[in-house]
């Protein structure tokens, strides 16, 4: 069987061939997050046990310490969302096999400031390093090893239409949490609404696809949750999501690869198309995630010191970014276009942040 195939069959919980794997497909699954996935449906090699153990491992402490996040919230009257990780992990065949490393806990804005409150009263002895700062994506802190995400906002997008048009999506998502079981925890707690929480997930993949940090894992995770919540997307909702941020294109380069490779049945892959040219971008797409042409290459000059031009130094990156995802989706690489001459033109006049 091929990688492609040992995911696909491994997500649908299928048997996978029992075969030795290369020392190329157990590398492609380290890289890629698959690992945890397929490797317990094979003959395990040491390295391969000792993979899944901590993975196993890792998943019950971090639940461990999910809880008593969730509780002292919970308690001071403050409602988080989970996001990411366990919730996610809920949907597989096995929990065990998607691994997660860290807790992301949305509480929104106006409670933002109340729940990191919480989360130092109720981890004392927690490694904080974020500052609590109102620009910031989420404050962290590490207890007991464990990353603990406090989300102000789900994602942060740097065009201001984008980021208008998207805050209004993510009150409406998160609002409308819905119920997950993350076993073995007693407890239920609450992950976004299905059709934000596709829209999410779609795009913080998307998000890591931009910033060459993107591996297979996630557009597992959005396989398995577009079938299992089939029936709760609201398909007309979800098109005008993607529209107004610039997002069909990319939408619909995923549902091909998704279909083709992963398995998803093509009447819950929403918006799907076999059109030619885009089938050529989404298989260039796939190929670059998984040949490790997506990774962030080393930096080997430091940016200037100067503020105008560490300026000028980071929009011709960003430039030559939105060049390198307009060969995947030319629409959106306009797009990345705009909003780097429209950030980088408020950042000019903006406070100096020098630490960023």
């Amino acid at each position: 069987m091929t990688y492609l195939e040992q995911v696909k069959a491994a997500l649908w919980g299928l048997p996978v061939e029992e075969q030795p794997l290369d020392e190329q497909l157990l590398d492609r699954h380290m890289r890629q997050g698959t690992a945890p996935l397929v490797f317990p449906l094979l003959p395990m090699t040491p390295p391969m046990k000792a993979v899944c153990v901590s993975t196993i491992q890792q998943q019950v402490k971090i639940l461990h310490t999910l809880r008593l996040a969730w509780d002292a919230l919970t308690r001071a009257g403050i409602q988080p969302v989970l996001m990411k990780g366990a919730g996610l992990a809920a949907l597989y065949p096995s929990p065990e096999q998607r691994a997660y490393g860290d807790i992301d806990l949305y509480v929104g804005q106006t409670q933002y400031h109340p729940a990191c409150a919480v989360m130092r009263e109720t981890f004392p002895n927690a490694l904080k390093f974020d500052e609590e700062l109102d620009h910031y994506k989420h404050y962290n802190l590490i207890a007991d090893g464990i990353s603990i995400e406090i989300h102000r906002v789900t994602v942060d997008l740097q065009h201001p239409c984008d980021h208008r048009r998207y805050a209004r999506m993510e009150a409406y998502g998160m609002a409308h949490a819905v119920p997950v079981t993350c076993n073995p925890l007693p407890v239920t707690l609450t992950i976004p609404e299905p059709t934000f929480n596709a829209l999410l997930i779609m795009l913080h993949s998307w998000e890591h696809m931009m910033t060459r940090g993107a591996n297979l894992r996630q557009l597992c995770d959005l396989t398995l949750l577009l079938h299992h919540y089939a029936t709760q997307i609201d398909a007309k909702r979800l098109k005008t999501y993607l529209t107004s941020l610039h997002l069909l294109d990319v939408w619909q380069l995923y549902m091909f690869i998704l279909v083709n490779h992963l398995g998803l049945p093509q009447n819950e892959a929403l918006f799907y198309t076999n059109d030619a040219h885009l089938a050529l971008r989404a298989e260039h797409l796939l190929n670059d995630l998984l040949d490790g042409r997506l990774i962030e290459p080393e930096h080997t000059q430091p940016a200037p010191k100067g503020r105008f031009a560490r300026k000028f130094h980071t929009m011709r990156q960003r430039m030559a970014n939105a060049r390198r995802i307009g060969h995947y989706s030319p629409s959106y690489g306009r797009h990345l276009v705009a909003t780097t001459l429209l950030h980088g033109a408020s950042r000019l006049f903006a406070k100096d942040r020098h630490w960023e």
